[in-house]
């Protein structure tokens, strides 16, 4: 979010390897190289684009980029995992947050007979009416506040391994202020021709700010590496998943400035505020329980004194005939929690069965 909102309102082995993968480490190397030049430093502004896209995601804890399921949301957190198989599917989501913010994604994908499989996706942050103030603390009136990602993805798949590449383009407007930029993520997955397990890889957000919110202003996009595996032990209802993110910044610990009796942070916690942990109770074929929980959520939104369940986040998604449900719950502080649901279904099925 960036510096003038703040003021405003207080809340957050390579030649064994594919040619295809030869190809995405050199992209890799290429923008992180780019992004350490043009975005090194300071605050993060679009922050939006590390909400969880739906509510599966959600209740996973927010952070994945290596389940390749039948969710096509899943594209927003690492572009390759979406294959062929989900061509034709369409999702909704909607996540509610505290007063009247809310954050809403629209996805499609369809694999075309010579271009292949393409994603298309928009997610929408409205953060509702918000009072301004100026610096003497003298309310200036009510201004909007909303941002938007329009996103076009392909992903190409060669032998055990996918790869992605999603294209962004960004849009802020905040009381009267506004900022564009464009950005993309590079994704690979390496998916277990026997058993299931996977391994993804994503690099988020690298681009270039075109136009900024004002002069004094140095907006800079949320760019981030993120390392995870999803793994489900044979003859065992569960699957795991343990994602890394946050690999580009070094320091990301929470600490309290108010909390006068805080610690030096630990080795453990400093590697735990790099991790997401996710877990299903698969039920059914059709039915999953959803769990999830995030170490650095859980530091940055508890209170003084109880830590409310912050971090913490519980779902469950289901399948009823030719449609996907999916709805989460995850607290940020004690009574207080972001509620998320999804819709989806395979659109061209529908519109051939119509």
């Amino acid at each position: 979010m960036p510096d003038i909102f703040k003021r405003t309102l207080c809340l957050q082995q390579l030649t064994s390897l594919p040619l295809v993968l030869k190809i995405f480490s050199l992209l890799t190397g290429m923008l992180v190289g780019i992004d350490s030049y043009g975005q090194a430093g300071g605050e993060r502004s679009f922050q939006f684009l590390n909400v969880a896209s739906s509510a599966r995601l959600s209740g996973l804890g927010g952070v994945n980029v290596s389940l390749t399921d039948r969710d096509v949301n899943f594209f927003v957190s690492n572009p390759a995992l979406v294959g062929d198989t989900l061509s034709g599917l369409g999702s909704a989501s909607y996540q509610f947050y505290v007063a009247d913010i809310g954050h809403s994604t629209i996805v499609y994908s369809n694999k075309f007979k010579k271009a292949g499989l393409f994603t298309l996706g928009i997610q929408h942050m409205n953060y509702g009416t918000v009072m301004g103030y100026d610096p003497s603390g003298a309310e200036t009136g009510e201004f909007k506040a909303q941002e938007t990602a329009l996103l076009i993805s392909k992903s190409h798949q060669a032998g055990n391994f996918r790869i992605g590449v999603t294209l962004k383009g960004i849009f802020s407007g905040i009381g009267g202020y506004n900022a564009t930029a464009v950005a993309a993520d590079i994704g690979g997955v390496f998916i277990h021709p026997e058993e299931q397990f996977t391994i993804g890889l994503a690099v988020k957000n690298v681009g270039l700010v075109i136009s900024d919110y004002s002069n004094p202003t140095s907006s800079r996009l949320p760019f981030d590496v993120q390392l995870g595996t999803t793994f489900k032990p044979r003859h065992m209802p569960l699957r795991f998943s343990i994602t890394a993110y946050n690999l580009a910044h070094n320091d990301i610990v929470h600490n309290n400035p108010a909390d006068v009796n805080a610690k030096e942070p630990t080795v453990v916690s400093k590697i735990f505020s790099h991790l997401n942990f996710g877990g299903e109770v698969l039920l059914h074929k059709n039915v999953n329980i959803l769990l999830g929980y995030n170490y650095l959520n859980h530091q940055a939104l508890k209170l003084e004194n109880a830590g409310g369940g912050a971090g913490l986040s519980l779902g469950f998604s289901a399948t009823v005939k030719r449609f996907d449900f999916a709805f989460s719950r995850m607290a940020y502080m004690a009574g207080k929690a972001a509620y998320s649901f999804t819709l989806s279904t395979n659109i061209n099925k529908l519109l051939r069965r119509k």
